[in-house]
Order: C-alpha cells, then sequence, then structure tokens
C-alpha cells in the first residue's frame, strides 16, 4: 500500500512537472501539439532532450527512465523569458493551478516553542534537617526506629543520657535558690548579679537542646535529672539513620536526617542550544512514569552558569510543590516548557507581563513591588529577568513563515517569493532562519514582512528551475574553487578533515561511533526501527566513550560542540515513538555526522559518500552517509529504496564496498539491465 502511495506521488510531480513546463513564461519550451512528432522528425537540430523531473542533472537524448531512481523522463524545456533573472520562474495562471502553487505572507507574530528536557526529582537542600546531638552523652532510647518514618515539627525522637545536663540543671537550681534567698536583700547589685547567674544558666541549657518547658519542668521539681528528649526541628520523612541504641555521640554527632517532601526539587538537563528560550520564573510541566497522564507544574528557580563539559548541558532547577507527597526523590521526569520567542532573545509569558517575581523564590508572583513572602526579599520585575515589558508585546512579535515555506538545504534555507506587481513570478531567495517554532520558522533575515512566500508547490517551482538547466536553489552554483557536478566519480569532492593534526587514538574512537551510525542507516533502509534505535544507543555508548582530552586548542573546543548535537540528534532517535520521528531524527544526525567528519575525519577505511534524495520529507529533501555503491534510502525504505544520488565524496579511498544485506532486489536487477546502457559512475549512486 505504502509503495503504491509512492508511485502515485511520482506519477503526479511527472504530469506537473511536465505541466509546468507546458506552461511556464517564455514559451520557449517544444511544441506539442498536433503533428509535433512529425516536426521533430523533420528537424534534428531540434531534438529533444529528455530529463528527470526529479534529478534534471540527467539529460538524454531519447525518452526512457531514469537510471537514479527509475522514473519516466520527460522532455526538457530550453527556453526562457529574457526579462527573467537566473532565479526567477514565470508561471500562467493554469499552470499555477495545476501545480497547486499557495502563497502565505511573511508576517510578525507570536510563536511558540516547546523546549525538551529530562531530569530527576531530588530534595529540596532548603528543607533537609539534620538532627544532631548538642552535647556528650548516651543514646538510651531512639523513638523512630528505622528510615521512612514521618514525623511533625516537636515530635519526641531521641532519650539522651547526659552527665552534663545534670551538671547545668545543678547550677541553675543553685543559681534560682540564690536569688530566692536575696529577695530581701538591700543590695541592689547583689539582687542583679544573682538573675543574671540565673538567666545565664537557663541559656546554658537552650543552646543544649533543652526547650523552655523542660527548663521550667526542672526549677519547679527542684530535682535535676541527667536525661532530656530531643525533638524533631522540623516535619517530614526520616531519609537516614546515623546512630543506635546505646551508643555514645559528641556534640554535633549526626542522628537522623529529616526532609520535608511537601517541597521538591526537579533537576533538569538543558542542551545549550534551548538555554536562549529558558528564563527564571518561566512555567514548567512534566509528567512521571508512575503517574501517566498526570501533568505536574513548578517554575524554574535557578539556571546553571556553568555546562557540563561532557554532555553540553546545563542543569535547570524546578520548584515544585508536592502536597500529596506523590513526587518522590529520584523519579525520572519528561518536561518541557512552552516559550514565546521574541526578538532580541527575549521571551514573551502572559504570566509574567507586567509582574513583580521574587528573585529567590519564583513561586511568589505579585502585581506590584513588595517583599517575598518567603525570604523577605525586596521584589523585581519581570522583565528585568529576560521577558518582554508589557508595551512592547506586539512590538517584539518576530518575523515568522510557515515552516512548509522554505527549502532547508545543508546549511541553507530558500524560499520562493511571489512578485507583488505581478503574481505570475516567482523568485528564489536565500534566507536565514531562526529556531523553528511548531508550524513556523523565525526569519532572522533575507524577507520583508508582508511579502509573499509559496507554502506549497515550492519544490515542484525548484524543479521547474532545474528541469529549464537555469540555477536552481535546491542545486546552487558550486563556490569557487570546488568541483563541480558531473566530473570524476558524478559527485564534488571535499578535502579531508579541517584539522590535520587530530591524534589517531581520537580517529579510532570516532571511528566506533560511526560505525554505529552507519548500522543505523542500515536498518533504517530496511525499515527495522527496533533495530535502528538499539544501534543508536550503541553509537551514544561509543560517543561516550572517546576522550576529548586527547584533542587540545581549537580541535578541542569545536569536538565538544559537535558532541553536543550528536547526542541530541542520536537522543531524538531513541526517544522516537515511531520509525519516521526516528527518521526525522537520524536526518539531524547524518547532518551533524557530516560536519564531524568534515573536521575529525572518519577513521573509515574506503570512501564515505555524502547520498541525497530530493523525496524525502514530502520533498523537502534529506541527505544521509554510506559507505556502499548501492543506493539505501534510509528515509523512503522498502516504498523507494534506490532513490539518491552521491552529492559529494567526504572522504576518499578503495573502491566503495558493497553491504551482502544491501544487494537490490529482483525488480532493481530488471531495471539496470534495461537502463544499462544510461548508468554511469554518478548516476549509479
Amino acid at each position: 500500500m505504502k509503495k503504491r502511495k509512492y508511485v502515485l506521488i511520482m506519477a503526479v510531480t511527472i504530469i506537473a512537472a511536465f505541466v509546468i513546463g507546458r506552461f511556464t513564461g517564455g514559451g520557449g519550451g517544444h511544441d506539442h501539439s498536433q503533428g509535433s512528432s512529425e516536426a521533430v522528425s523533420e528537424s534534428p537540430a531540434e531534438s529533444t532532450i529528455w530529463t528527470c523531473s526529479m534529478h534534471p542533472q540527467i539529460r538524454q537524448p531519447k525518452a526512457g527512465k531514469c537510471p537514479i531512481c527509475g522514473m519516466t523522463l520527460i522532455p526538457a524545456s530550453s527556453g526562457g523569458d529574457d526579462t527573467l533573472n537566473d532565479r526567477e520562474l514565470k508561471l500562467t495562471a493554469s499552470a499555477r493551478k495545476l501545480a497547486e502553487i499557495e502563497v502565505a505572507p511573511v508576517r510578525r507574530r507570536t510563536v511558540m516553542m516547546d523546549v525538551r528536557m529530562v531530569g530527576k526529582v531530588e530534595y529540596d537542600e532548603t528543607r533537609l534537617a539534620y538532627l544532631t546531638s548538642w552535647v556528650p552523652g548516651r543514646l538510651d532510647r531512639l523513638f523512630v526506629d528505622y528510615t521512612g518514618v514521618p514525623v511533625k515539627k516537636g515530635d519526641h525522637m531521641v532519650y539522651i543520657y547526659s552527665p552534663e545536663i545534670r551538671t547545668a540543671q545543678e547550677e541553675l537550681l543553685q543559681a534560682v535558690e540564690a536569688v530566692r534567698k536575696l529577695a530581701k536583700s538591700n543590695v541592689e547589685i547583689v539582687r542583679q548579679s544573682a538573675a543574671a547567674t540565673v538567666e545565664a544558666s537557663r541559656e546554658k541549657l537552650r543552646l543544649w537542646g533543652l526547650t523552655d518547658e523542660q527548663i521550667a519542668a526542672a526549677e519547679i521539681s527542684g530535682k535535676p535529672t541527667d536525661h532530656i528528649t530531643i525533638y524533631a526541628p522540623i516535619g517530614g520523612i526520616v531519609i537516614h539513620k546515623n546512630a543506635l541504641e546505646g551508643s555514645y555521640v559528641q556534640t554535633g554527632t549526626k542522628i537522623y536526617t529529616i526532609a520535608d517532601l511537601e517541597h521538591v526539587w526537579v533537576k533538569l538537563d538543558a542542551y545549550e542550544s534551548d538555554l536562549p528560550w529558558l528564563r527564571y520564573g518561566q512555567e514548567v510541566e512534566f509528567h512521571t512514569e508512575a503517574y501517566p497522564g498526570e501533568i505536574f507544574r513548578g517554575r524554574i528557580a535557578f539556571i546553571d552558569p556553568i555546562l557540563n563539559e561532557k554532555t553540553r548541558t546545563a542543569k535547570v532547577r524546578v520548584n515544585v510543590s508536592n502536597p500529596d507527597g506523590k513526587l518522590k526523590p529520584n523519579m525520572f521526569v519528561r518536561a518541557v516548557v512552552q516559550a514565546s520567542i521574541a526578538e532580541g532573545g527575549k521571551v514573551i509569558d502572559a504570566a509574567l507581563t507586567g509582574k513583580w517575581i521574587s528573585p529567590m523564590h519564583p513561586e511568589i508572583v505579585k502585581d506590584g513591588p513588595g517583599s517575598c513572602d518567603v525570604c523577605g526579599m525586596p521584589l523585581v520585575k519581570a522583565e528585568s529577568l529576560g521577558f518582554v515589558p508589557p508595551d512592547m508585546i506586539d512590538a517584539a512579535a518576530p518575523l515568522v513563515i510557515p515552516s512548509s515555506a522554505p527549502l532547508i538545504t545543508g546549511k541553507k534555507a530558500v524560499v520562493y517569493v511571489q512578485s507583488p506587481d505581478d503574481p505570475s513570478r516567482f523568485e528564489g531567495r536565500i534566507v536565514v532562519l531562526g529556531a523553528r517554532a511548531g508550524d513556523h520558522y523565525v526569519v532572522e533575515s533575507g524577507l520583508d514582512e508582508g511579502e509573499q512566500v509559496v507554502v506549497n508547490g515550492n519544490f515542484k517551482i525548484d524543479s521547474a528551475l532545474q528541469i529549464q538547466a537555469r540555477s536552481s536553489m535546491m542545486s546552487p552554483p558550486e563556490p569557487e574553487g570546488r568541483a563541480s557536478r558531473g566530473t570524476g566519480d558524478g559527485a564534488r569532492k571535499t578535502g579531508s578533515a579541517a584539522f590535520t593534526d587530530i591524534p589517531e587514538d581520537f580517529g579510532r574512537q570516532l571511528e566506533a561511533a560511526l560505525s554505529a551510525y552507519l548500522l543505523i542507516h542500515d536498518n533504517l533502509s530496511k525499515d527495522n526501527f527496533k533495530e535502528a534505535q538499539q544501534a543508536a544507543q550503541a553509537f551514544l555508548t561509543r560517543l561516550e566513550a572517546i576522550d576529548m582530552k586527547i584533542l587540545s586548542d581549537k580541535p578541542h573546543m569545536t569536538w565538544m560542540t559537535v558532541n553536543s548535537e550528536l547526542k541530541r540528534s542520536a537522543d531524538m532517535i531513541l526517544e522516537a515513538n515511531e520509525i519516521e520521528a526516528g527518521r526525522t531524527g537520524f536526518k539531524e544526525l547524518s547532518e551533524a555526522s557530516t560536519g564531524a567528519i568534515r573536521r575529525f575525519g572518519s577513521g573509515l577505511t574506503g570512501k564515505i559518500v555524502q547520498m541525497k534524495c530530493p523525496m524525502a520529507f514530502n520533498n523537502t529533501g534529506g541527505i544521509w552517509l554510506q559507505n556502499q555503491d548501492t543506493v539505501a534510502n534510509p528515509y523512503l525504505g522498502s516504498a523507494m529504496l534506490r532513490c539518491g544520488e552521491v552529492v559529494e565524496v567526504l572522504t576518499s579511498g578503495s573502491e566503495l564496498r558493497e553491504a551482502p544485506s544491501m544487494q537490490p532486489n529482483a525488480e532493481d536487477n530488471e531495471e539496470q539491465e534495461h537502463e544499462g546502457s544510461h548508468m554511469h559512475e554518478g548516476s549509479h549512486h
């Protein structure tokens, strides 16, 4: 069923490309009116060149099938409109309708971006307390016998024997008796001295842990005691028991640890690329494995200013209320922050717009200035923490376009802009994109508000430019100094790693990780999603084992960035719930791996080539790496396994190896025999 779907897509694309060639402005195409076949046969000088709508570099003298993807070749248009520049196309109204061209305006609007993080629940460090011995003595009774017991503030915890306590009580009783005897003395200074001695004795007992009630009881009874009871300083759960009954303890010996779990911390790992969208005070939603479907909430209280050099992540601490005790320390959580992006790196948060917030306790938010209810610190304005002020919300909205508008080609993004004066004219334009926020991209430069961009049919426009052998934005001219396509083995070659002094040990470790990458590719091309995830886990394991200390200076700093990109994209594959999401992650991993090889080499023997399929991801295209000479498409799998071509040779070496598991099937062999006369090394890929 899936294969039929792609056959239908190919058929529609062929028809659309043919119609575009028929109706594009300029009229220089071949005449397909009645009797055209005779005209062609009588005028050999005007013989038709046949091309592929998916691979316009294919130029054949007669009709047939594309040697790359097997699609039926179509006539190539050679004409053009002299008024158009090399990156413009003119489509009649009929052509636009048949090509289903749709446009949308470039506009300013607030867009949401989901920042996803993982982490775990931890104790609130401000709500931990130790119960310790304030005097030397013997623990005659521990009222809490084991950990996990809930206690309230003031509950009796320890019954301790201490000779020092008895001595201090005797001193107090003697001082009280002296005050009683001197009550009728006429010497004021003597009475004051006796009273001061009594107060000093009481304070000494307080500092040793006796309550005012215990001290008063000793004074009333008139008898000193050598035992006292120690009470819980806070309410919570006893999480550690550090002593046993009968133990002798010294001043400061830890007996219990108590944690108040009505408030907990959630510590999350945020990738450095996500840090610009995180702010103190933002609300965080998260869920746990223990309570599926239940959403917990908290606010960001701290963003670590230091990155972890291995994971390239920063810790984000969230304060969470936990009155029912569902959240337990060390629970794994998945969290998301919905950040509304504004210009200048600021964040829009309607809940904090114009508010005043505590700089220590983000849950304290007020409408006006004041003091924190918890710590008493003065509240600060939310905009001082990186939020957009209320009077700037409309002006701060970023310039955005629908996510279907740009054609992403490696690091370039291309959009087709409709002329405001002539709706039949479309111009290709390179733009700089910011973050993707849901169904939109933030535009950093290249477009103006109000311009109309193509959101449907842009790939067909680009294909039409390629078919006309004009400068296409999906296959732009090579920069000076680089080999063009169609030379040598049919792909442009690039030099080895940017760094020429990479140690061999590092290369061997990188080779192990890239071998796992090739295994991911192999399984995705076979539609084996679970096996691909297992290979992604192996990739991560080998990536973690790479010792970056081998590198120094600029290579070391560059690797930390590359390593973060590799890890993040591999995580996307592991976190995917179905194969299409995993393939999206593999696309990111392929781009990151390409960057790694360009900078550090691969360590692998033989060629490593970059392949590309223009039909992947709804005709936006996708690249991948492989070391076999038989195309194995990881994005379309069995539906269109052989769709793709070599676009770049990343590393040179011996002849490419053909993996046994990648052998063409019978249908492929038949097509290759039929097309044998058209095959060449570049198109064979």
